[in-house]
Parts: C-alpha cells; sequence; structure tokens
C-alpha cells in the first residue's frame, strides 16, 4: 500500500491529514518452533505481508482506531487515561496494551491519536498479525511523541502486552523478528540472552511458499498455554537430577540420560521436542550457511515430524498440506510455522516447479478437507519502519 493510498483512506475515515505512515511485516520462522519460551534458538524472518497504518495526533486525550479488516466495528474510541482490557473493544486492546505499557517504561503520551489500520496478513494464519500490529502501534507512538526507544526494549513491550494485557503466555520471537528483521535475512535468535545474528537467506533456485490452511487458529483459546505448562513441570522434574532453568540448555545426550526423571509420556515427548528443535535450528543454521540445502530441507521436514507427533500441534489440515508437499518434484523441505492448531505452513521450492506445486497440494488438500488452501510467495522484508 502506497502513502498516497493510506492518506486517502486515512483522510476519509478521519476527514483530516495524517502525520506519518508506516509499515510492520509479518513473519515466518524457518525452524525452532515452541523453543521461544523454552530458552532455545529460533530461526525466523520477516515478510512483506504485514500491517501498513496512517496516524495524527490529537489535541485532546481520545484515542480513535480504524481498521480496515474490521469495517463493521466503525471507529473504536478509547480514552488515552482508561488502558484497560476489555473484550468488546476487540483488536483495538492490541494498541492499548502498548500505549499503556510504553507510559508505564516512562514515555510521555500524553495526547490522544486517530489511527488507521489495514493489514494483508490473513486473519489468523499464524503469521504473527498480532505482533505486527504491537510493532507497528511502537513505531507510530515512537514518531509522532519523538521517544527515544530502543528498539530491543519496544520488542519487550510487545511480548508484555501479549503476555500481561491480551493473556497469551508466549515467547519473544514474534516480536523479535518483526522489530529486529532485515531484507534478505533471517535472524538467528538465542531467546535465553537475546544475542542474535542476522543470517543471509539465500536459497539458490528456490523460494519458500508459504501455505495457509485456511483454518482460523485463535491463539489464546489454543492448547498454547497447555504446552508451556508441561514443558515447565518437566523442567521441574528434570531437576531433581540436573540443575537447568530451561529446556534449551540440552543437548539430545543430556536428554536421553534424565528423561527418566519425567513422570508422565507426554511430558517426555513435550520436552523431547523442545530439546531436540533447539539442536535442529542450531544444525540448520550452518547447512544454510555452508549451502547445504538438502540437509536443511531435512532439518525442516523432521522439525514437523516432532511437532506432529511429541508436541501434538499440527492437526489434520497442517498435516495435510505438509504431507502433500513432501511428495511434490522439487520441495526441499516442509513443515509448519507458528503456534500450529491450524494458521499456516511453509515449504521450499524450487522456483520452476512452484506452479505444478501449488496446483497438486491445492488440489489434494480441497479433496482431504473439503475447501482450498492459499499460497503465497514469503518475500523476505525489513523491520517495522516508518514509510
Amino acid at each position: 500500500m502506497k502513502k498516497q493510498e493510506l492518506q486517502a483512506a486515512f483522510k476519509d475515515i478521519f476527514q483530516e491529514e495524517a502525520d506519518g505512515f508506516f509499515f510492520s511485516p509479518g513473519r515466518i520462522n524457518l525452524i525452532g518452533e515452541h523453543t521461544d519460551y523454552n530458552g532455545g534458538h529460533v530461526f525466523p524472518a520477516a515478510i512483506s505481508l504485514g500491517t501498513y497504518g496512517a496516524a495524527r495526533k490529537r489535541s485532546d486525550q481520545t484515542l480513535r482506531f480504524y481498521s480496515e479488516n474490521f469495517k463493521a466495528l466503525g471507529i473504536v474510541e478509547v480514552d488515552l487515561k482508561t488502558l484497560v482490557f476489555d473484550k468488546k473493544d476487540n483488536w483495538t486492546n492490541y494498541p492499548k496494551g502498548v500505549i499503556k505499557f510504553l507510559q508505564e517504561a516512562g514515555h510521555t503520551i500524553d495526547k490522544g491519536m486517530d489511527i488507521y489500520i489495514y493489514g494483508n496478513i490473513p486473519n489468523g494464519a499464524g503469521l504473527s498479525s498480532s505482533a505486527s500490529l504491537e510493532l507497528l502501534i511502537g513505531i507510530i507512538c515512537e514518531e509522532l511523541f519523538d521517544l527515544t526507544l530502543d528498539r530491543l526494549d519496544l520488542v519487550k513491550i510487545g511480548k508484555e502486552t501479549e503476555n500481561k494485557f491480551i493473556g497469551v503466555n508466549s515467547g519473544i520471537m514474534d516480536q523479535f523478528a518483526i522489530g529486529m528483521g532485515a531484507n534478505k535475512c533471517a535472524i538467528y535468535l538465542d531467546t535465553n540472552s537475546l544475542e542474535y545474528d542476522l543470517v543471509p537467506l539465500d536459497l539458490g533456485d528456490n523460494v519458500i511458499v508459504i501455505m495457509n490452511t485456511n483454518k482460523r487458529r485463535e491463539l489464546a483459546d489454543s492448547k498454547y498455554n497447555e504446552r508451556r505448562l508441561e514443558c515447565e513441570k518437566a523442567v521441574e522434574e528434570l531437576n531433581k537430577g540436573l540443575a537447568i532453568e530451561t529446556l534449551g540448555q540440552l543437548d539430545a545426550d543430556s536428554f536421553d540420560q534424565y528423561a527418566y526423571l519425567i513422570k508422565d509420556a507426554n511430558r517426555i515427548k513435550r520436552a523431547r521436542h523442545a530439546v531436540l528443535e533447539n539442536q535442529r535450528t542450531l544444525k540448520a543454521r550452518k547447512a544454510l550457511e555452508s549451502g547445504a540445502l538438502e540437509e536443511f530441507g531435512r532439518l525442516i521436514n523432521a522439525s514437523h515430524i516432532s511437532l506432529e507427533h511429541d508436541y501434538e500441534v499440527t492437526g489434520i489440515e497442517l498435516d495435510t498440506l505438509v504431507h502433500t508437499a513432501w511428495q511434490e518434484e522439487g520441495v526441499l523441505g516442509a513443515r509448519m510455522t507458528g503456534a500450529g492448531f491450524g494458521g499456516c505452513a511453509i515449504a521450499i521450492v524450487s522456483k520452476d516447479k512452484v506452479d505444478q506445486f501449488t496446483k497438486s497440494v491445492g488440489q489434494t488438500y480441497t479433496k482431504v478437507i473439503g475447501y482450498a488452501p492459499s499460497f503465497y510467495i514469503a518475500e523476505i522484508a525489513q523491520a517495522a519502519h516508518a514509510l
């Protein structure tokens, strides 16, 4: 969406000119799923699908929000002095949370704003539309109120909004990828220390195809928090023989030796996924940097198998897409991406096979599930920024 289009849309809704225009990307995760809250490594990248914003500062204390994606809600008005979670305020709870935590961190946001939002991330697709919105609101406030904001602090405020305001006990990966992403690079992030490297994403003659199940994934209502609790309990049990804070501190051998301390078969599976997925992510970075793309693809496949059988967060829709993708010519690897329970998967596909791939996978999925999936080519994009 261009500035002129944003300006026209803003003026149509608010009858005024906007002060600034902004874009915040979505994200995919190449590998390292459900490791971010287990103290492991993740390997996400920002993508060109994302959230656009136009905003102006007001002279009073009223926040007015409008989203092109939720037209039926019209303009939602909120008082700057009463930023509390309210279910009826729907999507605007995300911006409210960000503004509240920015204020609590000592940043002066003393006037209201008119904010127009348009997102082209498919709703509930698991490409992190909520974190995209959180970072967008952060950079709008940064620009309009001349805030001196460290980008990492803004990333943490996005996570705080998700955890404390919305009530989803998620890790930091989504906000980090969206706040720190760079063109043509994936981010190799240690979620324990927050040390990271930008790794050039050179896939040769291949592209990343995003495969959308078109089954909505409501994160707050999913089994996400349940999985997290299972892993925390496993760490507690392992500490009877080890001194660890997170599963990410273990390698495959040490987990193998101490897994007997975990008293429940499901918790053993959850912990095994967290440990081995972290190890796969370490190997995937090395494979990508050395140009070993076939090994990289096999690691991606192994990630899905682990998420399907040990972590049990896939479901028939994601499994149908991924298992079908594995059978197709020109596919290096495929796996679900995001929290699971619907949403999207990714496949690394030879450029000259993409048309055949989407046709064939689409037909099989539609036959099995009863409705069609959607496909997008993932362009790797830069972090949230003013336009």
